[in-house]
């Protein structure tokens, strides 16, 4: 089967490897429909290996570079492994990327996203981005016959929003700043907005991007390059400042301007992923006593995500910018996401 492996920084290749074995005791087979290229692929692609293990074996799934990318993904089940019961051949699915040993003190508190072997599907061990992938049936979650599987392939990313809106939490009231309107962040906008939120203040440079936010409901759309954005978020809120920040980009100087964002005892929410350091003056927490959440992944958001998607709360279709096969990944996925990032927000990939 063809399918977008991983060798190194800038060195994806759509090649012929084998296709999976019958799945083991606890696991599925899934025959992918679509796979979205997500932030962290982009991230391996650019600037890796970031998550993805190259000198030594994952603890968890033993995998190693290359890796097959892609976990953003919805499809069928086609086979299922010894001991499955949650689902059966045929179910339509949109499957969790997490991998974990729950064995661990973190495991056994449902606190999965901090598992002491945390794995990722397409990072850790081999994901979508092929026509096969064989995963954990924990991993499974089912889909109405009522979403389509494009629809399904973003269930991941609007999760991760969700997930950052519940770990600050937002409440009904608070006036929130997302800070980048790339698929991440036009998730937490829409999670806050469905959260109760009185703004929702989007920060973004890009002109489709901000196009994006505000289709979707942003309060405000200010553009850093253009303005002092921490003075425009402070007149929006009468002075105040946000009761949660969201940070959705992870570039060194959006870590700061999350926290700057932020009023006294608010909360900032990084979750994008930093490929370089960032520095922070400690007392701009410390002295009006902000804090900071981090977030990673989703902790059982699929379910409630799933659901939000199939009555209108949701809305994924908005964010798919980009149909593509496999065969193009690099020149009109990756490179197209890099070079034309003002006109894209989610490229979803056909391995058929």
């Amino acid at each position: 089967m063809k399918a977008a492996v991983w060798y190194g920084k800038k060195d994806v290749r759509v090649v012929d490897v084998p296709e999976p074995p019958a799945p083991g005791p606890g696991q599925v087979k899934v025959e992918v429909e679509w796979c979205g290229i997500c932030g962290s692929d982009l991230h391996e692609y650019v600037a890796g290996p970031i998550f993805i293990p190259v000198d030594q074996p994952h603890p968890l799934t033993g995998g190693t570079a290359p890796v097959i990318l892609g976990h953003e993904f919805s499809g069928t089940i086609l086979e299922v492994g010894e001991g499955v019961k949650n689902v059966k051949v045929g179910d339509r699915v949109a499957p969790d990327a997490c991998q974990v040993c729950w064995e661990c003190y973190w495991c056994k508190r449902m606190d999965y996203p901090c598992c002491e072997k945390l794995a990722f599907t397409g990072l850790h061990t081999d994901g979508a981005f092929a026509p096969y992938v064989n995963v954990p049936a924990y991993t499974i979650y089912k889909i109405p016959d009522t979403m389509t599987f494009e629809q399904a392939a973003i269930v991941e990313p609007l999760s991760v929003g969700m997930h950052a809106v519940r770990r600050a939490p937002v409440v009904a009231g608070n006036n929130v700043v997302v800070i980048g309107a790339g698929t991440i962040g036009l998730s937490a906008l829409q999670c806050a907005k469905a959260a109760g939120a009185a703004q929702v203040i989007v920060l973004e440079m890009a002109k489709a991007r901000k196009e994006y936010a505000e289709k979707l409901g942003a309060t405000a759309v200010i553009d850093p390059s253009q303005c002092d954005a921490v003075a425009e978020v402070f007149k929006l809120t009468d002075g105040i400042g946000a009761d949660v920040t969201i940070e959705c980009v992870g570039h060194e100087s959006t870590g700061p301007l999350a926290v700057a964002c932020t009023r006294k005892r608010g909360i900032a929410v990084p979750v994008g992923v930093f490929e370089r350091p960032s520095s922070l003056n400690f007392n701009e927490l410390v002295f009006p006593e902000k804090e900071i959440k981090g977030s990673l992944g989703y902790n059982g958001e699929f379910a409630p995500v799933i659901k939000m998607i199939s009555d209108g709360r949701l809305n994924a279709d908005v964010m798919i910018t980009g149909k593509i096969k496999v065969d193009d990944i690099i020149e009109k996925g990756f490179e197209e996401l890099i070079n034309n990032k003002d006109e894209n927000i989610k490229i979803i990939v056909s391995p058929k």
